[in-house]
């Protein structure tokens, strides 16, 4: 039965897979800010608020996430569908500027790949295990981060972005244009970089992080 608290933890589930709170998940998708706020959730004598099938479809849209998907977070899906669990193949971040894992569309390809659990779905999605301390304070070495090769990027989105010259950087997309592609630091000790984008060789959204 989908309930009250589960559709509720579905919205903020979505909001986290995309590497946003629950307020930037409803500017995304064009509605106000304070749309799925907690306050918003239980009126005030006390009775559970449901959010709208029109907001819902909105942060659907806004995502690039199907019905089935967002019933997974909730822990429904249709009748006769597999829970939305599977393989996915992972590799260290700090491995992936090396040749010889991507293909020419920067998908996975080769050996060298392990595996890991993905309770997602969507196509061309890959795993990195980060290492080091360049994207805390919100990964930590040794967490897992998967990414979408092909889903679409935005501004304020966290990314992989792997150059010609086979540098792989995880940071927060701020501007991208048809010659230059800006990038903000996850870690601000570590430096903003701006990059051209004929050197650039990839960029994949961050849509997922297993802590």
């Amino acid at each position: 039965m989908l309930s009250h608290a589960r559709i509720w933890a579905a919205i903020d589930q979505l909001a986290a897979r995309n590497a946003l709170t629950a307020s930037g998940l409803a500017r995304r998708a064009g509605l106000d800010p304070t749309t799925f706020n907690r306050s918003k959730r239980t009126a005030g004598d006390g009775r559970p608020r449901w959010p709208s099938t029109e907001s819902i479809a909105k942060v659907l849209a806004a995502t690039g996430t199907g019905i089935a998907e967002f019933l997974g977070f909730s822990g429904e899906r249709p009748e006769g569908q597999a829970p939305a669990h599977r393989k996915v193949p992972l590799l260290g971040l700090a491995q992936a500027g090396a040749g010889g894992f991507f293909d020419d569309g920067g998908f996975p390809a080769g050996l060298g790949w392990d595996e890991v659990d993905f309770p997602g779905t969507g196509d061309n999605v890959f795993a990195l295990m980060v290492s080091g301390e360049s994207m805390m304070p919100l990964y930590r070495d040794g967490d897992t981060i998967i990414v979408q090769r092909d889903a679409p990027c935005r501004r304020g989105d966290r990314v992989v972005v792997k150059t010609r010259e086979g540098e792989v950087m995880a940071k927060i997309l701020q501007r991208r244009t048809a010659r230059t592609i800006d990038l903000l630091s996850l870690n601000p000790d570590h430096p903003d970089r701006s990059l051209a984008a004929a050197d650039i060789d990839w960029m994949a959204r961050i849509i997922w992080a297993s802590q």
